[in-house]
């Protein structure tokens, strides 16, 4: 199915059939890969929720037309790692991707996570959030990069944008 045809949407926390205490940002990061949406009550937000919720909706504007119409690759599946996965939307040109990372449980003494990319360009440079400089398709393919967030505690994620140099 296309991401275009599922619903994704934030469930309010404690979740009512896990009772899971993920974070706003982790529920909107795994949100936005299909038709971001939110099933909670507004009300009951903190208002530095309500600006992360206002945030989430602003960059899923920004990059709409990528996530719905970009090619999806997965890089890490949930079914086969049991505690991460990985995604990237790369834009037909191959001049834009987002790229997901989600980790479930933390666990003691975990190394930097290095990430490996699919789907881009091998010739092209790409700039990286939160990266300086720009970095070869192929090197972030093949080589990859060590996420540069702490990712501490469970229900982590981190959201890459990348765009050509």
């Amino acid at each position: 199915m296309p991401i275009s045809s599922m619903g994704s949407h934030v469930s309010a926390i404690p979740n009512h059939q896990t009772h899971r205490m993920a974070s706003m940002k982790m529920r909107g990061d795994v949100a936005m890969a299909g038709n971001l949406g939110y099933e909670l009550d507004v009300t009951t937000l903190s208002e530095a929720e309500k600006q992360e919720m206002k945030e989430q909706i602003s960059f899923y504007k920004e990059y709409r037309k990528l996530i719905q119409y970009g090619t999806f690759h997965r890089i890490l599946s949930p079914f086969e790692t049991q505690n991460e996965a990985a995604w990237i939307f790369v834009s037909p040109e191959q001049d834009e991707a987002l790229y997901f990372y989600y980790r479930v449980l933390d666990r003691a003494n975990l190394k930097k996570k290095k990430v490996l990319f699919k789907g881009l360009d091998p010739v092209k440079f790409y700039t990286v959030s939160g990266y300086e400089g720009a970095i070869g398709g192929d090197e972030l393919m093949n080589r990859g990069l060590y996420l540069k967030d702490a990712l501490q505690g469970d229900y982590q994620s981190v959201c890459l944008v990348l765009k050509e140099a």
